[in-house]
């Protein structure tokens, strides 16, 4: 769909500048979102004018089901991303956005703001991961669906304004464990299984059924409403064939950008911006 492209082309200068810095003045006002992940914690950095300006991200496993369980860890690791962007741009970071499944409340909403502010940075919101998502994707009506490596959220939108959100407990991570337990390896080897593109076609039957199951926590939450398309983010989607499924299931069109890994980060870092802008 056409209005993917503006989506892709954001995301390809993103993942552009990861490795190619774009080039800011001193004193300019960044806006950094911090993603912390199942399986990695994503750093992307924004400038006033919400234009991509680098970004940085590493393995971890400090948080299961979308919950921090190793805050020390979790801190120790953005403040560490923190510092390798500041020393690359030669500028401090200051002011971050951070995200949250839906379904997360209270003290665990807290915990994920305290490990940013551990880190360094002076929290200017949290928003939640389908809603940061849409900052990229831009859709007005229709399903958000962000499918991470614990959790998969799902906001309904209507005339650009969430109506409803959701999150369940399944997520790539149950995908490796499908995996592991399938070829009978270790959970940190099924993980790189699952995520090399030339074995991907060979996982699609093993994997067939939880993705099955995430189509149907899908089918669920979005039946209640009418809505016409289903738009994927987060890590798991990225697995190529999830969009037929979840539109087989739920007999609704899925679209899904090239990189949906990076949008949810970048979904962060733009609505830190526009915060300031408000």
């Amino acid at each position: 769909m056409d209005f993917l492209e503006d989506a892709n082309q954001l995301i390809k200068r993103f993942e552009e500048t990861m490795t190619h810095p774009a080039s800011v003045k001193k004193g300019a006002k960044l806006f950094t979102g911090v993603d912390l992940g199942t399986a990695y914690i994503v750093l992307a950095v924004v400038d006033d004018q919400g234009r991509p300006v680098t970004g940085a991200m590493r393995y971890a496993e400090v948080v299961k089901d979308g919950l921090v369980v190793d805050f020390v860890g979790a801190r120790k690791i953005v403040q560490e991303l923190k510092g390798e962007i500041e020393e690359k741009l030669g500028v401090e970071l200051l002011a971050a956005g951070a995200a949250y499944p839906p379904g997360t409340v209270g003290g665990d909403q807290k915990a994920i703001q305290y490990v940013v502010e551990g880190a360094g940075f002076d929290v200017t919101h949290l928003v939640d991961e389908p809603t940061a998502a849409n900052y990229v994707l831009g859709i007005k009506n229709g399903a958000v669906v962000d499918i991470g490596g614990g959790t998969t959220g799902v906001a309904i939108l209507k005339e650009g304004k969430v109506i409803y959100v959701a999150d369940e407990a399944t997520g790539g991570t149950h995908f490796t464990l499908v995996v592991s337990g399938a070829y009978g390896i270790p959970f940190e080897e099924a993980e790189q299984l699952k995520t090399n593109p030339e074995r991907q076609r060979e996982l699609f039957p093993v994997l067939k059924p939880v993705m099955e199951k995430v189509a149907t926590i899908i089918k669920k939450h979005v039946e209640p409403y009418k809505i016409d398309n289903i738009y994927l983010a987060g890590g798991t989607s990225c697995f190529p064939g999830i969009e037929t499924i979840v539109q087989n299931e739920t007999g609704i069109p899925a679209w899904k950008p090239n990189n949906p890994f990076l949008v949810t980060p970048m979904g962060i870092a733009l609505s830190s911006q526009k915060q300031e802008e408000a």
